[in-house]
């Protein structure tokens, strides 16, 4: 493949490599249109390759999928392999009589993990990894290591006086952005229109694939209810009452949607002893581009529509850790505190009984009380608590309470 240097380098690359090594399978997901096919193509490029979403290709898999699977040669890549669920037995039987390493990539764009017979088929023969939208990190070419840098207590005090007085002008335009490829070079009207083709696609390609649905369009409507609710708490109830659907309905399309790797629910954090604690998650879109469409956010909105832009925000931060957790600690848990006196810490990070709290704020300065969370958090954790920051738009990381927490700018998360 030739070189394009327009092609931003993506830092799950060294983990497909990795797994490639040594698992005969190798299944990359991620929402459609992340990246995963430039990925693989550029990480293999003299690599075989079948695009599954042909449905020429298709067919002849489903007609035949044990036919299909012998015929391939030894290694090679099957792009979006939701369409045909049927051939994973095959390849099952396939590796189990050759099991060198890197036989197969698989690429998907809905969560096989959530098909009973994918996991079933090819458990310890598969590796998965996701790909997410692109980083800020990767946009800006840093290797991303605000996460690594967070897990091993290295965040350290620096002090950054440039004089500045505004927010940050790029931040509202970040959020707007989101991350996927096709999207960050286009105009403002370019990138809704292909938002709009983006879901006609999913709604007509992807969803008949894993589920039937009678009305689509109430798919759309679901998700554009989610988008201007992103960081909120969960509340099926209600969304069936505006939408004016059955709650059964609601949380079946739910898990389309996050299937399809549109939105995710983060779990509450909590423990035995923290009875008081809520239990609801809170629903994030993925990509805070898409929820930005949806919601009718544009960049010159970041004074009028704070409220907007701090859900937005949140979303967005969250999203670029997990993402970072990828090449970072695939094993991190991510979820949210809030107890029932509404005090909230908006991403907590678990590896093992080792904690860590996040906060993030727009504000350029951290007082007091934005610290509430974290110190309840703290509370609950006891010595299994690491640390706490809050994520603010300042300049400076400063120490917070003899170094327990400290206040770290927002840029730190793409610097890094």
């Amino acid at each position: 493949m030739a070189a394009n240097e327009s092609y931003l380098p993506r830092h799950l690359i060294s983990a497909i490599a990795e797994a490639l090594s040594d698992t005969p399978v190798v299944c990359l997901l991620g929402p459609r249109q992340c990246g995963k096919s430039t990925l693989v193509q550029t990480l293999v490029p003299d690599r075989a390759y079948l695009d599954l979403d042909d449905e020429d290709f298709a067919a002849t898999a489903r007609a035949d999928p044990a036919g299909f699977v012998r015929g391939l040669p030894e290694r090679i890549t099957l792009d979006e392999v939701q369409h045909v669920p049927e051939i994973l037995r095959a390849i099952k039987v396939s590796v189990d009589k050759n099991r060198k390493p890197g036989r197969f990539i698989l690429t998907g764009s809905a969560n096989l993990l959530l098909l009973p017979r994918a996991s079933e088929s090819l458990a310890g023969r598969m590796e998965i990894l996701q790909l997410h939208p692109l980083t800020e990190a990767e946009k800006e070419r840093n290797p991303g290591h605000f996460l690594k840098t967070l897990l091993a207590g290295a965040i350290e005090p620096e002090i950054r006086t440039s004089g500045k007085n505004e927010d940050p002008l790029d931040l509202p335009q970040r959020l707007v952005a989101g991350g996927y490829p096709e999207v960050i070079e286009r105009t403002r009207p370019r990138a809704k229109q292909w938002y709009n083709s983006y879901l006609r696609a999913i709604l007509e390609r992807d969803v008949p694939q894993i589920a039937q649905i009678r009305e689509p369009s109430q798919l759309r409507s679901l998700l554009a209810a989610l988008a201007n609710q992103s960081a909120s708490l969960l509340n099926t109830s209600s969304l069936g009452r505006d939408l004016g659907l059955d709650r059964d309905t609601v949380n079946s399309y739910l898990e389309i949607l996050e299937r399809l790797f549109l939105i995710r629910r983060l779990p509450a954090w909590h423990r035995n002893r923290g009875k008081r604690l809520t239990k609801a998650p809170k629903i994030h879109l993925l990509d805070t581009g898409l929820a930005a469409s949806f919601a009718e956010l544009t960049p010159e909105d970041w004074n009028t529509r704070r409220t907007d832009f701090g859900h937005l925000l949140e979303s967005f931060f969250v999203q670029q850790l997990i993402a970072q957790s990828g090449w970072t600690d695939p094993s991190l848990q991510f979820h949210h505190y809030r107890d029932r006196d509404k005090v909230e810490v908006d991403c907590v990070i678990t590896r093992g009984k080792d904690t860590w709290g996040i906060e993030i704020k727009t504000a350029r300065s951290v007082s007091q009380s934005d610290l509430k969370g974290l110190k309840r958090l703290a509370d609950q954790v006891g010595s299994d608590f690491r640390t706490g920051i809050v994520l603010y738009a300042g300049e400076s990381t400063l120490s917070l309470c003899d170094g327990q927490f400290f206040a770290v700018p927002i840029s730190k998360l793409w610097e890094l």
